[in-house]
């Protein structure tokens, strides 16, 4: 299976909301879906690393860093983490590093950008809220699915042969 999001499109019109097509592939696996883990931080990743170093199985974890892109909020290191710990996925609004590490890595990940610079830890950043950007909220416990074309979220989980 390449293409998972235009059957889902297709069988489950209504029930998605379709992210603007803003994201890159970054990670080794081009397709993945799960439940929303939602963090909201700026330029401090230390919510991330928190939250990649629980268990992960079934979810996807979106990050708002509110499109910045001067420091990467994920690196190979994180990223290694949440495969270890079984994360389906990561989005981030915002930039990683170490791509060409996390391209060999069985992880979805998709970001705006990359950026070699790493962030401050401070400790700051909101877990479980809503985040909107590229054109949708997206709230903790959505169901968000991505591919080559693109990303999209539903309040339910959606059906689908190959899923």
């Amino acid at each position: 299976m390449l293409d998972l999001l235009p059957d889902l499109c297709d069988e489950h019109a209504d029930k998605v909301r379709v992210l603007d097509p803003l994201f890159r592939d970054f990670g080794g696996e081009r397709i993945f879906w799960g439940q929303v883990v939602t963090v909201r931080c700026y330029e401090d990743n230390s919510r991330v690393r928190e939250l990649v170093a629980t268990p992960g199985t079934g979810k996807v974890l979106v990050v708002d860093g509110g499109a910045m892109v001067r420091r990467a909020l994920l690196g190979d290191q994180l990223a290694e983490k949440a495969l270890e710990n079984g994360w389906e996925g990561i989005v981030i609004n915002g930039a990683i590093r170490d791509a060409g590490a996390i391209g060999t890595m069985a992880l979805g990940v998709k970001a705006l950008a990359s950026c070699p610079m790493k962030t401050e830890k401070r400790g700051l950043g909101d877990v479980d809220v809503p985040v909107t950007f590229a054109g949708v909220t997206i709230y903790p416990g959505d169901y968000l699915y991505a591919d080559i074309n693109g990303i999209l979220v539903a309040r339910e989980p959606l059906s689908h042969p190959q899923l």
